[in-house]
């Protein structure tokens, strides 16, 4: 199960965690401030869901216009990279040595790597390109991928708020409430939890640190909840 959820998140780490992230603390965040200013059930479904699928589509979308952004821009810079070095060889032949130096080689070896770096073509434009900017090729596949990773993950922890609503019988939203703080916290600790499959950090630090960042958004919205509604 473990090694089937590494290989599909296998480049998607970021897109998953940051989607998980945001989806369970932006609809509990809703649910906090709903409950906060004393709104019934009814109310607090019909935002939770309607933030949901609206956020989720948004963030998804937003992620796949980034990412072509970044693609299209990458292939801009390629081609004005192909023109600044189609000329002298020597000047690619600096650049790369220059690279290879701030990467901690010697002078001797950054000559002769440099030197080999430059006959290959389309590897140097990508390293140096990469190394000045810090954008990698993409392609549509790739977007659409991020996108959709981006979306499931945003639906998957955000509706995880909602389910003592949809389950539990009581109308009282705060009664309900209490296992909605549960339930969401136990989803940013194995949030955080997961994240670290693919890092060296311990699997409950990660845990306890998702919790603390989701912790405090969702204080936040619950105070903002119950000021605006002694205002209002």
């Amino acid at each position: 199960m473990m090694k089937s959820i590494k290989t599909i998140l296998r480049g998607h780490v970021k897109d998953a965690v940051y989607a998980a992230n945001d989806g369970a603390v932006t609809t509990f965040a809703v649910v906090a401030g709903v409950v906060g200013a004393s709104l019934g059930k009814p109310e607090l479904l019909i935002l939770g869901f309607a933030s949901l699928f609206a956020d989720g589509f948004s963030m998804a979308t937003g992620n796949f216009l980034g990412t072509r952004s970044e693609s299209d821009q990458y292939v801009h810079e390629k081609e004005a990279m192909k023109k600044e070095f189609s000329g002298d060889g020597r000047l690619a032949k600096e650049d790369a040595g220059k690279f290879l130096k701030e990467r901690g080689f010697s002078d001797q070896d950054a000559e002769q790597l440099s030197a080999v770096m430059v006959r290959n073509k389309p590897f140097f434009l990508d390293i140096m390109i990469s190394h000045r900017l810090g954008i990698s090729d993409s392609n549509t596949k790739d977007a659409l991928r991020s996108a959709v990773i981006t979306f499931l993950s945003f639906l998957f922890a955000g509706i995880i708020p909602l389910l003592p609503y949809i389950f539990l019988s009581s109308q009282d939203t705060s009664h309900n409430f209490v296992w909605a703080c549960v339930f969401t916290g136990v989803a940013l600790f194995g949030i955080g939890a997961l994240r670290t499959l693919y890092s060296d950090k311990k699997w409950w630090s990660g845990g306890f640190e998702m919790l603390l960042v989701g912790g405090v958004a969702a204080i936040i919205a619950y105070a903002a909840g119950y000021a605006i509604q002694g205002i209002v």
